[in-house]
């Protein structure tokens, strides 16, 4: 073999080299073993985040994490000190920590405005967090409370990534753009998010994603009117309307979403709130809206042939593909009604009111079930709420006049004096 060639067979053996500490490095053991300042990366499919995080504390590493997730088009960044975590930042960064402040009244509109002009027209350097102490507009101490938070919520949502890519960069941290100094145990982290999965695997049955948008109960007869709540669960109902979701919650109170997923949760197993699925109920529109519709037309057609055991058949059937829509139960009441099954029709309407408190039929339905158990003046507190809505529908207006022949019917059964 010539000189010219020695180069060449030299080559081949640093190349093979150089992949097998690459399959080394996205193996567990060599992330556990690894020396050195060689970069340790993988797929998060051969070592999940959880790993990653505890093999960095146990190694009392210092350098960066990096962690992409292709799936949510997001990447995140966790700088290590020996081990314990001092910074965290995530592309999606769910709770700025301007806005965060700004939403949970710790400073006013005046000195988050003053901060950023200082930071983009005076040029100051500092970060947001430590002009806004110079001002005086918080405390260092509620500064680094702040920053904990937010570090708190990028790393779980981290832990929360089945899928993406890691890459840790072993060496001295420099330049960490951070608004305080604080150090979190990793342990600790770790400890609080395996808890919250697991809390999460019984939320998620009612909460399944953070666009789940609660609405408060309509009353219902018999509630003693008094709820004894805690202090977060009065701030949550006060932030409910309807409209936001658990996400735009968590948002506005500057809370975890975790937090506000587990209040709801509670709330609503309380019977308090009732929790709707925005994304189901689309879906279900768009892809399923063919065979609803088909049986929800078999079922009318069976009921109008008053084969009620068909009716029922195929209502309970539509019920099993789509649990939470309205209409399906309220399908389900006018049956159980016309089968003479009072008791079924009350619980089929009432779940159709949870679901969707403005139905205007439910209410008059569930007026004539009260009226099939002998609940009278329940029935007519019902037919006081459809009148209040009738207006919202021609369909239900044009039977005003049959309504008002119950009511007095059952005003006279309840011995209630009948007026007008």
């Amino acid at each position: 073999m010539g000189e010219g060639d020695a180069p060449r067979s030299r080559r081949p053996v640093r190349a093979a080299s150089t992949r097998a500490r690459a399959h080394r490095a996205r193996s567990p053991a060599h992330l556990r073993l690894g020396r050195g300042l060689m970069p340790i990366e993988g797929p998060l499919r051969e070592l999940g985040i959880h790993d990653v995080f505890q093999l960095l504390d146990l190694s009392r590493k210092t350098g960066v994490l990096r962690v992409t997730s292709e799936l949510r088009h997001n990447a995140g960044t966790v700088s290590f000190e020996g081990g314990t975590i001092i910074f965290a930042e995530i592309r999606s960064n769910p709770h700025p920590l301007g806005a965060l402040l700004l939403r949970t009244g710790k400073i006013t509109d005046a000195d988050l405005e003053r901060a950023r002009d200082m930071q983009q027209r005076q040029g100051d350097k500092r970060r947001l967090g430590q002009i806004l102490v110079s001002l005086g507009a918080i405390t260092p101490r509620e500064l680094e409370r702040q920053v904990r938070f937010q570090i708190e919520e990028v790393v779980f949502e981290m832990m929360s990534w089945r899928e993406g890519y890691f890459s840790f960069t072993e060496g001295p941290l420099s330049d960490v753009p951070t608004d305080a100094t604080v150090r979190i145990s990793t342990e600790a982290l770790l400890m609080e998010g395996a808890r919250r999965i697991d809390e999460w695997s019984r939320i998620e049955s009612r909460i399944p994603h953070l666009g789940v948008v609660p609405a408060l109960a309509p009353p219902q007869e018999g509630d003693a009117g008094d709820l004894d709540l805690l202090p977060p669960e009065w701030e949550m109902l006060a932030a409910i309307d309807g409209q936001r979701d658990v996400r735009a919650i968590a948002a506005a109170l500057g809370r975890s979403d975790f937090e506000v997923a587990k209040t709801l949760f509670g709330l609503e197993s309380a019977g308090v709130i009732v929790l709707a699925d925005p994304g189901t109920t689309k879906r279900e529109r768009t892809t399923l809206t063919a065979d609803l519709a088909e049986l929800v037309a078999r079922a009318e057609d069976a009921l109008a042939r008053r084969d009620l055991e068909e009716a029922r058949g195929v209502a309970e059937q539509a019920a099993g593909v789509h649990p939470h829509d309205p209409a399906v139960h309220l399908l389900l009441g006018r049956i159980a009604l016309a089968a003479g099954r009072g008791s079924d029709a009350v619980e089929e309407l009432r779940r159709a009111l949870r679901l969707d408190p403005l139905s205007v039929a439910a209410y008059r339905l569930l007026g004539y079930a009260l009226v099939a158990t002998g609940r009278f003046a329940e029935a007519l507190d019902q037919w006081d709420q459809w009148e209040r809505l009738a207006p919202r529908s021609e369909a239900e207006l044009a039977r005003l006049d049959d309504v008002r022949r119950a009511r007095v019917a059952a005003q006279t059964l309840a011995g209630v004096e009948t007026h007008g």
